[in-house]
């Protein structure tokens, strides 16, 4: 039997997972591209944020992955555009032929076409977005130590999150834990009560995906740690370092973190037709995208129709991706044999926010937990969901640093710029 060639666009969840399945079928060549040369773990971007671990934490490099795999290469560079009548696929770094076509692209930040939020806000989406955030809050706090007037410095010192889901839910948690122990320690120059941090959503609810009990719970902790929380706020502008709102109300801040949407990546070379709400690719029960016979589409990035479980579609979590990935691989080997293809069907395992230490919310099949249960359950899930052993060990040694001390040493400013 010939071997096919199969390119996988995207090393997120759904591509590192089905690379890691098919690599074992030697009738398959297998090439995962990708802009970075590394995968990294989304859900622990905010930890890196905030300086409780490092980038090489929650990262690993694709080629160090792929060692001992011969038939998995890695290739650098960004997606430009498929010419499918040709099968062949356009990067920045070259040209790529194949047999079977994969997009796992996942999305992109979503600014509903705000374009001085596009411009001023910080996103939390990548590891540059990660470590540029932790260098403005410092910087941020530095100069704050040198400002007399109130105002401004308040200003300066204040945060605005947009976005109640899990990342802006975690992110401003994590942030007022912060304030209330560690920033005090580090910048007694500073008032803490100069210091507010804001948690918007255009929604009436925070964590809107997960239970009602949940969402009542994290709002109760929200406020609790002196988070002032802001429902039914549609952030309409950000300019000269102040929020607008479409209710007409501002605030006055340096620092709009942006967690309140998404958008597939674009994917030129797919006609129109093929793409469905919040710019995803309609597939069918298989992940083929529509119209096409070699071509799929995994996780974030994908529409999946015909589900009637799930009639508006998967919800963008890295368990679809993972699930997808893997039930694309065993179709790949099916199409190989002839034989009928296996319909992915999803199998929630539940959703889980962190708000602070020891507190926490999950939701899983049956089963609702809040606190410290919660708080050790999410830990342990994101534990191993990390996808290497070294990973797992760093991580956790600075988790257990972390949770004696109520501090880490990873507070650095770093410059990706080289001195001159």
């Amino acid at each position: 039997m010939a071997t096919k060639k199969v390119v996988i666009i995207g090393g997120g969840f759904a591509g590192i997972n089905l690379a890691q399945k098919l690599a074992k079928d030697k009738e398959f060549d297998i090439t995962l591209v990708d802009k970075n040369n590394y995968n990294f773990f989304p859900p622990l971007l905010y930890q890196v944020a905030t300086g409780f671990l490092e980038a090489s934490n929650i990262s690993y490099p694709f080629r160090k992955f792929f060692q001992e795999k011969p038939n998995l290469r890695f290739s650098l560079g960004a997606f430009k555009e498929v010419f499918p009548a040709e099968n062949r696929v356009l990067t920045d770094t070259g040209d790529l032929y194949y047999d079977y076509l994969v997009f796992a692209t996942g999305t992109e930040t979503n600014y509903f076409g705000m374009e001085n939020v596009k411009k001023n806000a910080v996103p939390m989406k990548t590891v540059k977005d990660a470590l540029a955030l932790r260098n403005h809050v410092l910087e941020n706090k530095e100069r704050a130590t040198k400002i007399t007037d109130p105002v401004e410095r308040r200003k300066v010192l204040s945060i605005v999150v947009a976005g109640a889901g899990p990342t802006g839910v975690e992110i401003s948690g994590m942030l007022a834990e912060m304030h209330k122990g560690i920033f005090k320690k580090d910048y007694p120059e500073l008032n803490r009560d100069e210091v507010e941090i804001y948690l918007v959503d255009a929604l009436p609810v925070v964590l809107n995906p997960m239970s009602k009990k949940a969402q009542e719970e994290t709002l109760e902790e929200l406020r609790g740690l002196g988070i002032k929380v802001l429902l039914d706020h549609a952030v309409k502008d950000y300019d000269n370092g102040v929020v607008t709102f479409a209710n007409g109300k501002t605030i006055e801040t340096e620092t709009l973190i942006w967690t309140s949407g998404v958008v597939g990546v674009e994917l030129p070379g797919l006609p129109k037709e093929v793409f469905g709400r919040g710019r995803r690719v309609l597939v069918d029960r298989n992940n083929k995208v529509k119209g096409y016979s070699n071509m799929f589409a995994l996780g974030d990035i994908c529409l999946m129709e015909g589900d009637p479980e799930f009639p508006n579609g998967h919800p963008q979590l890295a368990q679809v991706a993972i699930q997808q990935g893997r039930n694309l691989a065993k179709n790949l080997r099916l199409m190989q044999e002839g034989k009928p293809l296996i319909d992915f069907s999803y199998k929630d395992k539940g959703s889980m926010a962190i708000i602070g230490v020891n507190k926490a919310v999950a939701d899983l099949p049956g089963l609702h937990f809040k606190g410290f249960i919660a708080y050790f359950l999410w830990l342990v899930v994101h534990l191993f969901s990390l996808i290497r052993y070294r990973n797992q060990v760093k991580t956790l040694y600075n988790w257990i640093v972390a949770f004696f001390t109520r501090d880490q040493s990873l507070r650095f400013i770093l410059d990706s710029k080289p001195d001159k």
